[in-house]
């Protein structure tokens, strides 16, 4: 064993360690989606200069946090997102209206001085006819207040408890700051040198332009002597809630701004538990056919390469935990899907290695391995590279979720590199180190070429010798997207259209026609009502809030009896135009950064031919969901550049060969250079999808509703993408060589009287 393998493997022994240590030890950090809870986008409506846009903000969210904390929410989760909005997460909350209820008030509390009552109908002084404030009181009564004295950043705390003794019931004790201490014994003291019994003897307690409380000040206080600032009680009839409501809307203070609900959405629990059970389901099961899969193809060396996949697991997963990495459900789908992208540096690996075992037969089993690894460097760092780039697009421009999903890719995508670089290539080394996987070709599984490899030798196609014709087919496919776009539109989610989508669990079935009818009756007859999965009801509606919602509930109970709330998703319509605009510039600058880095790694014609055959695979994916009438949603945006990178990846592995092997001999004719790269490379593109479908299948199958849109949309991104590396981007840069470049000269001899190249053996008489 030499000394680079000797560190390798104590690396990879290193790395486990503590990878199975974090593994044992911590526990991950589920998002709400998994665990069930609300979470809220709140957005400031005021704002004047971005300075203050952020200083706001901030002053917004404490305010928030001291009455989050006062709920007894367990673990909440506040954060600033941008300059005016504040991401709220309460686990555990199913029912938000209460939430939203306190936190969302801006709570302008004020102390006012009782002018006197006046009669329904005067609204001005009439000595000066200037408007004036006028509030009925708790009996109806109409006081006119004067200017606020005292507004409520004042109050330094406010308790609610019971007062038995004078039969006041619930009260809420106040206690003012020093200076408005003084403000609240100077407002009393005035109020004191009228008469008991006189209006004027009151003062007023304002809440949002509402008069919450007026009592008068007790006949023992003499005129401008007033209260003591930590002596004041507010009655009002409370009730035991009402009264701890107003305490903790006082003690929280007044937000500085108003602040109104942009986003929200809610997960019941259950929804959590399935969908982390059916992604543990499909991860083992996908994984486990994966792995039989590449033991089958590559014998003994697949079966070193399971093992480092399932390190490669451990990994990653010790990678989210340690980091703290919310686990969102996206996120949980995209770890799952990164396993089955694991294989694609081994498979390229083992399918060089078999390649040089076929041109040289005499050399050792671990000089091939080892040129395997070296030649294969190349096209899995630029592989690797692109889906860093897809990962980090989806982080900088998604939102929520779609953020965890970019996370967890590429942690994904760095763990499946370290797991083939470093763990697996020690184990092969090790093992080709013995004489016995050395001798038996049969064992090692790459001393003998694959069955795929067998058959391309034999058959020997000629594949681009017109390859306008593949171009065509590829058009006629675009077009058929395109029309599905136009004829059957693309049904945009809530996210993107603002809105609310609502699913219920029924304890008794209750299908489409009577769930609509019953709603209509209910004046809902705007809403959208579909079956989601097990029978759930599913409700899309325009503009709805929490009231409404709960109406919407009760009205769907009388016909399906219990009715459990089992997601909750809104949108306001500026966060929808946002989201959407911002889907498009993701799409945009995913094309744009692609291109660029394809063009500083290759030739600017291998670039547009990526590029080409990547908007081919998004038109395709987009018009499939549209003939199907799928959703087209964050989640989906998630999985589209999930393709994108998958995509570009494709095409890097088969234009790297192209480049190597037209590095080597530029007399040979771009076309056959491109027809060699594409068989010599399909291998690797035949195993590398098949270990993805296994995952994905199962994805589609045991992930339920949440996860089948987004494993369909990659299915077909697969599947397509496959076809357009070779079909679409391959004939798309040999036409734009064509013609854009003249044939280069032959070395030696004059331009005016060149002599034909040498004829190849498996040229197909293209010229570029």
């Amino acid at each position: 064993m030499t000394r680079a393998t000797t560190v390798r493997a104590v690396l990879a022994a290193a790395v486990l360690l503590v990878s199975v240590f974090i593994t044992l030890t911590m526990s991950p950090r589920l998002g709400l989606d998994l665990q069930g809870g609300t979470r809220m986008v709140l957005q400031a409506k005021d704002s004047a200069t971005v300075e203050a846009d952020r200083e706001t903000t901030d002053r917004t969210l404490e305010v928030l946090r001291q009455r989050i904390d006062s709920l007894g929410v367990a673990e909440p989760v506040l954060a600033r997102s941008g300059e005016d909005r504040i991401i709220v997460e309460l686990p555990d909350v199913q029912d938000p209206r209460q939430a939203a209820a306190v936190i969302g008030r801006t709570a302008q509390l004020s102390f006012h001085e009782v002018l006197g009552a006046v009669p329904p109908g005067t609204d001005t002084a009439p000595e000066t006819g200037e408007k004036r404030l006028i509030l009925p009181d708790e009996q109806g009564t109409r006081l006119d207040l004067g200017p606020s004295r005292l507004s409520g950043a004042g109050v330094k705390d406010a308790t609610a408890f019971f007062e038995a003794q004078q039969a006041a019931g619930w009260t809420v004790k106040l206690d003012f700051h020093k200076d408005a201490g003084k403000d609240w014994t100077k407002l009393t003291g005035e109020a004191a040198c009228h008469p008991a019994g006189d209006e004027r003897r009151r003062v007023a307690i304002v809440l949002d332009e509402k008069v919450i409380s007026s009592p008068q000040v007790d006949p023992s206080v003499g005129c401008q002597a007033g209260l003591p600032s930590g002596g004041t009680q507010i009655t009002g009839s409370f009730t035991a809630k009402e009264a701890r409501d107003l305490a903790l809307l006082i003690k929280g203070g007044a937000l500085p701004v108003p602040v109104e609900i942009v986003e929200q959405r809610t997960v019941g629990p259950t929804l959590g538990a399935a969908a982390i059970d059916a992604s543990a389901q499909a991860a083992l099961i996908g994984a486990a056919a994966t792995a039989l899969f590449i033991t089958f193809v590559y014998r003994l060396f697949g079966a070193l390469a399971a093992v480092a996949l399932a390190a490669y697991g451990v990994i990653s997963y010790a990678a989210l935990v340690g980091l703290g990495v919310t686990l969102t459900l996206p996120g949980l789908a995209g770890f799952v899907l990164a396993i089955g992208m694991a294989v694609d540096a081994n498979v390229l690996v083992f399918e060089r290695a078999r390649e040089e075992c076929q041109d040289r037969p005499t050399r050792t089993l671990r000089s091939a391995l080892t040129t395997g690894f070296q030649k294969a460097f190349s096209a899995v760092a630029d592989s690797n590279i692109t889906t860093l780039l897809a990962a980090g697009l989806l982080f900088f421009l998604g939102s929520g979720p779609v953020k965890g999903f970019g996370v967890t890719l590429a942690i994904g995508v760095i763990a499946s590199m370290f797991s083939a670089l470093v763990i697996a290539r020690a184990l092969t080394e090790i093992a080709a180190g013995s004489r016995f996987v050395s001798d038996y070709r049969g064992v090692n599984g790459i001393a003998r070429p694959g069955s795929v490899r067998t058959w391309l030798t034999r058959k020997d196609p000629q594949l681009f010798r017109k390859p306008v014709r593949w171009l065509v087919i590829s058009t006629v496919l675009v077009a058929v997207a395109v029309a599905g776009i136009v004829v059957r539109g693309v049904d945009l989610g809530v996210e993107f259209t603002g809105g609310r989508l609502v699913e219920y669990s029924t304890s008794r079935p209750v299908d489409v026609e009577t769930a609509r009818s019953t709603l209509a009756d209910a004046g809902f007859g705007d809403a959208e009502i579909t079956t989601a999965g097990d029978g759930d009801i599913s409700v899309r509606t325009g503009k709805l809030d929490n009231d409404g919602e709960h109406a919407l509930r009760t009205a769907l109970a009388t016909e399906g009896g219990e009715t459990t709330k089992v997601r909750d998703e809104l949108i306001g319509p500026s966060l929808g135009d946002e989201l959407r605009r911002n889907a498009l510039i993701a799409l945009g600058v995913a094309v744009l950064v692609q291109l660029a880095y394809l063009a500083v790694r290759f030739r600017w014609t291998f670039a547009v031919g990526s590029v080409i055959a990547m908007v081919h695979d998004v038109i395709i994916v987009v018009g499939a969901f549209a003939w199907l009438g799928r959703p087209v949603d964050g989640i989906f945006l998630a999985a589209l550049l999930t393709v994108i990178g998958y995509s570009v990846n494709d095409s890097v592995v088969v234009f790297d060969r192209v480049r190597e092997l037209w590095a080597g001999n530029r007399k040979t004719p771009l076309a056959t250079i491109a027809r060699r790269a594409v068989l010599q490379t399909v291998p690797r593109t035949v195993n590398t999808g098949m270990g993805a479908l296994f995952i994905l299948v199962a994805l589609a199958v045991l992930g339920g509703d949440s996860l089948t849109d987004f494993a369909l949309a990659l299915l077909i991104g697969i599947v397509v993408g496959t076809w357009s590396s070779v079909f679409t981007a391959v004939p798309g840069a040999l036409v734009l060589e064509r013609t854009t470049t003249a044939p280069p000269p032959v070395p030696g001899k004059s331009s005016r009287r060149a002599r034909a190249p040498r004829r190849d053996p498996l040229d197909n008489g293209a010229r570029v």
